[in-house]
């Protein structure tokens, strides 16, 4: 019997989302499609666009096995509507959930082999940072913001992987090498959270939290002045 998964993408103005399956077996999962989201809007599109995506391959809700999702870093507000459908959807037929950082997701996409440093612009002239190794899996060293020069720092001796042109160049200015990919869609989501379930490392609806790294304004312009 053929297992089913939707892997859904809120996290920024690259939202996407894709319904995946593996055969009887198989070991490689098929993406079957994948479908953009235009950024802004996602808590009007998701639920309406996730049942025209089932509907168009032929399947209901209730032949969903598994769930796979961007946890962040990105949008505070973005974030929050994928993974509010997601725990919902999980919760409601009682099924897995693999949580997928979108460095991990970044790092996953390169060519290149060993230790490699995912970028993402953060904006306000920072950057998501992850630090991973690539062998025959992901291994994360750490995620972290930092501003543009410790970036440039934290490179050193690592290939950078990035869709953002303008961190390329800042990297390739430095003597850094870099590798220029696309934007991770949910296809890649997909990927990775087929090789979570596998390895049996998901999590339950009330376990599943964004992954922001940067506070969000409400919470750094609350803190007391010491």
């Amino acid at each position: 019997m053929s297992q089913l998964l939707l892997a859904v993408d809120t996290s920024g103005k690259h939202g996407s989302l894709a319904l995946a399956r593996v055969g009887p077996h198989q070991t490689e999962i098929d993406v079957l499609e994948t479908v953009p989201l235009t950024g802004g809007a996602f808590s009007a599109q998701l639920v309406p666009q996730i049942a025209a995506l089932l509907e168009k391959h032929r399947y209901s809700k209730s032949d969903l096995g598994a769930f796979a999702v961007a946890s962040g870093p990105g949008s505070f507000t973005g974030l929050r509507v994928g993974l509010a459908a997601i725990k919902a959807l999980a919760e409601a037929l009682q099924k897995p959930i693999a949580a997928i950082s979108l460095l991990e997701a970044v790092a996953s996409s390169s060519s290149t082999r060993g230790r490699v440093l995912a970028a993402l612009d953060a904006g306000r002239d920072d950057v998501y940072a992850g630090d991973y190794e690539l062998g025959s899996k992901v291994r994360m060293h750490s995620e972290r913001l930092l501003s543009r020069e410790l970036f440039v720092a934290a490179a050193a001796g690592k290939a950078v992987v990035t869709p953002d042109g303008a961190l390329a160049a800042i990297a390739r200015a430095a003597g850094v090498p870099v590798e220029l990919i696309e934007y991770p869609n949910c296809g890649v989501i997909a990927r990775l959270g087929w090789e979570r379930l596998q390895r049996g490392e998901t999590i339950r609806p009330e376990e599943l939290e964004a992954n922001y790294i940067r506070h969000s304004d409400a919470e750094i312009f609350s803190k007391p002045a010491h």
